[in-house]
């Protein structure tokens, strides 16, 4: 996903103040207790961590085409000491896999994404091998610390394929009830830009749509025709008209894939286009993909020519959890050596506005994040020679980097904290869930925020 910068999104309750801001007394509670022990563990794991990661890296697999990623994570996780129980080809997808670490004991079940799949013609120039290191490594470390310190509940790890593209593995997942019984999930995302727990994505899907006239000759019987070509470029200006009332987080792309040929001296028959629709929300998506429908219509109506949309749907925008956030702010910051960019505070209590970070681009763990309290933290890796960003052949070359495993693994801590707070602070939990509650009933409100 590409990044680009922060916006102040208004925080609509001071409700968690209590856990997002912990007293002295209660930082010696949860994972700032256990933080050193965690970190101590994932270091241990680095030189087992670093081929797998290199492994992945160098054999990159298209979107649930992850043959090699599945079998090399499936292994890793069986040889564990700990005892887990894996499923591979998990939920009818080929390469879906699931472990499971059980303490035999009531409590809560936390979960990490471990996403495997690269960019065609690209390689892993989104970082999904990172992502994979850090989920493992603090899946690892939450349940050995559930282990060794006798916590309940249960730590699972879902590998989730095909993340690039549309209907992503996480979605399918969702179908299948694989998230059922979760409390919360977390998982992690590569970048250049900024550190940060509080990430917001934008939903998007695609229309695909067909115009069908009747052929005739432009010169001999103009009449007898219906122009599908017309059609579409009435719809294509209604579009273009429609773009200065959108709201600030609105894009519409269109691409016009058939033209109806090249004769100049016909009526075109058929004429099609694929539009693009990104937006803040999933309520505002909803409703921008009915006025664009409305100006497809629209050239239909005004030619006589028949449409048909095909609506494709892609991801909802991620909703971060602001107390699992700021849960992670803390293990981040209280690790040593905290790399720049800083990442930003949790807010006070009183403060009107947490610091989300807005990225223009999507991901399936929004349609997660709306299942189940998740987060998605954003984490800044030494850049390539060109200092380009994700989706670029340079960043492709950066996230194979020992740097930036090495920061991957410094995600893993923070989420292993963030789990281990989870698991052993009284009432947090439940502050997650009610924070959750808060923010699905916000989500109904198609707002540019």
């Amino acid at each position: 996903m590409e990044e680009d910068g922060f916006v102040l999104v208004a925080n609509k309750g001071e409700e968690c103040c209590s856990l997002m801001n912990p007293t002295p007394e209660q930082h010696q509670e949860g994972p700032a207790g256990y933080l050193s022990e965690i970190g101590t563990f994932i270091d241990s794991l680095a030189e087992a961590l670093w081929p797998l990661n290199r492994f992945i890296h160098d054999n990159p697999e298209i979107a649930f085409q992850e043959y090699k990623a599945h079998q090399a994570l499936t292994d890793f996780m069986r040889s564990r000491q700990e005892t887990w129980k894996v499923t591979p080809s998990a939920y009818g997808m080929e390469t879906a896999w699931v472990a499971v670490y059980d303490s035999g004991k009531p409590g809560p079940a936390v979960s990490f994404n471990v996403e495997m799949d690269a960019l065609p013609g690209l390689g892993h120039a989104c970082g999904h091998n990172l992502i994979a290191t850090a989920s493992v490594a603090a899946g690892l470390a939450t349940a050995a610390l559930m282990r060794r310190h006798r916590l309940p509940g249960k730590v699972l790890l879902f590998g989730t394929p095909g993340e690039e593209g549309y209907r992503g593995g996480k979605i399918r997942l969702l179908e299948q009830g694989a998230y059922a019984g979760v409390d919360i999930s977390l998982i992690s995302h590569p970048g250049i830009l900024h550190n940060s727990a509080l990430v917001r994505t934008t939903a998007f899907a695609r229309l695909e749509v067909t115009y069908f006239g009747r052929a005739a000759h432009a010169a001999k019987n103009p009449w007898e025709g219906i122009n599908a070509l017309d059609a579409l470029v009435v719809a294509y200006t209604a579009v273009a008209a429609l773009r200065q009332q959108t709201m600030p987080g609105d894009v519409i792309g269109l691409a016009i894939t058939d033209g109806g040929g090249d004769a100049t001296n016909a009526i075109h028959a058929r004429a099609a286009c694929v539009c693009a629709l990104r937006a803040a929300s999933a309520a505002r998506l909803e409703q921008l993909v009915a006025r664009v429908r409305g100006c497809f219509r629209g050239g239909a109506e005004a030619t006589g020519a028949r449409v048909e949309i095909i609506l494709t749907p892609g991801y909802k925008d991620h909703v971060p959890n602001r107390v699992l956030a700021a849960s992670y702010a803390r293990c981040w910051n209280q690790l040593p050596d905290v790399p720049d960019p800083p990442m930003p505070s949790p807010p006070t209590c009183g403060a009107a506005e947490p610091q989300f970070a807005r990225i223009a681009s999507s991901t399936d763990q929004g349609d997660v994040s709306y299942a189940v309290p998740s987060v998605n933290a954003s984490f800044a890796i030494p850049p390539g020679p060109r200092g380009g960003q994700p989706h670029s052949a340079d960043f492709a070359i950066a996230s194979g980097t020992r740097e930036a495993f090495e920061r991957a693994l410094r995600v893993g801590k923070a989420l292993a904290g963030t789990a281990v707070d989870v698991l052993t602070k009284e009432g947090l939990l439940e502050e997650v869930k009610a924070q959750w509650k808060r923010d699905m009933e916000d989500a109904k409100n198609p707002s540019p925020s």
